[in-house]
């Protein structure tokens, strides 16, 4: 019996990620939305701009899709306005497959600001202990993984199919033009101070220098996702999702730092966000795209030091418990330095780093 995946946000990290996964599967038929489709060979292009619900309709024709992927969001000025946007993607493109009535299951990748809170109030007021469970309530904030949440499961208890949510950590991964992209930031940055004699300085917190932490692959998010749509004793759960190890920033700069053949800096004195070091590394950038050949000169479209600099920045310890997708038969495991490098020589050998 043949599947039909839509993953919406198909050209983004995880979207990207979760794609390849689907197409090594031969009963499945994928297709990839997002605004401008640029996708892997075999997969199904399809464009909207996921805020006109007309425009969402009308692209969807015709699809029957048996699972939907949502790996995609909006950033907006406020929280406000993020969770009226965002919300109101989900709901656009719940409403324009509801009518093939072909959808068992629906899966919603959010992440740990779930426990966090939003951008507006990241890591304030009283927050869940850490490991973070899935268990642990909602914060008594406004946020828009909450209003997400709240689309799917309205329609799934209308139209009578299973869901998962599923909560990574920072992600690693390719996608040019992503607004939360780690990976690549840095390794720009490593390029940037190799390139000038800069030291290459961690831009974050003491707290997240010296605590333990994990991080979340873009691959390992994707067989969670697909492992969670295709088994029954998932269905109608949250989850996690890491890499399966921790670590602390002080081993792992020093890590990232010896790939690119870079002495770590010590721990700085004063904060060092990359929003500041980086604001004026466009000219940098300029000239060593044209002095090896890369293939974007835009250094915008691959960094988002104001999303690196927030989760660097934390002030709180950040460990995510990944027992449950465990008890039940999720068990794949990645190491997190290894997958930056996977990332990096991914970067290099598509020519995006020097």
């Amino acid at each position: 019996m043949t599947e039909i995946a839509l993953v919406v946000g198909a050209s983004g990290i995880v979207g990207s990620a979760l794609t390849r996964v689907l197409a090594e599967h031969t009963n499945w038929k994928v297709a990839g939305l997002s605004r401008q489709p640029n996708l892997a060979p075999g997969i199904i292009p399809i464009a909207a701009d996921l805020q006109d619900p007309a425009a969402v309709a009308s692209a969807l024709v015709g699809l029957a899709p048996t699972h939907l992927f949502l790996t995609t969001w909006s950033r907006q000025a406020s929280e406000a306005d993020n969770i009226r946007v965002n919300a109101a993607m989900v709901r656009n493109v719940l409403d324009a497959v509801r009518s093939a009535r072909s959808l068992r299951h629906v899966a919603l990748v959010t992440g740990l600001k779930h426990y966090l809170g939003p951008f507006e109030a990241y890591g304030q007021g009283s927050l869940p202990q850490t490991p973070f469970r899935e268990s642990q309530a909602r914060l008594e904030v406004e946020n828009f993984y909450y209003a997400q949440e709240d689309e799917v499961f309205a329609a799934a208890q209308r139209d009578h199919f299973t869901w998962s949510v599923h909560r990574p950590h920072t992600i690693t991964g390719v996608a040019v033009g992503n607004a939360m992209n780690m990976a690549t930031t840095l390794a720009v940055y490593a390029s940037v101070c190799k390139a000038t004699g800069r030291p290459f300085v961690f831009p974050g917190s003491r707290v997240q220098w010296d605590s333990l932490t994990d991080m979340t692959d873009a691959r390992i998010l994707a067989r969670q996702l697909l492992w969670a749509a295709t088994t029954p004793a998932a269905a109608n759960e949250a989850f996690n999702v890491t890499n399966g190890d921790v670590f602390r920033w002080s081993w792992m700069w020093g890590r990232i730092a010896e790939w690119f053949d870079l002495e770590p800096a010590p721990f700085p004195e004063q904060p060092m966000p990359l929003a500041a070091q980086m604001a004026d590394d466009q000219p940098v950038w300029t000239q060593l795209a044209a002095e090896h050949g890369l293939v974007e000169q835009d250094i915008q479209r691959l960094i988002s030091p104001w999303h690196t600099d927030a989760d660097l920045g934390r002030p709180i310890e950040v460990v995510t418990d990944m027992s449950k997708s465990r008890r039940l038969g999720f068990v794949d495991f990645q190491a997190s330095d290894q997958g930056f490098f996977d990332v990096f020589a991914q970067l290099r050998a598509e020519r995006l780093i020097p």
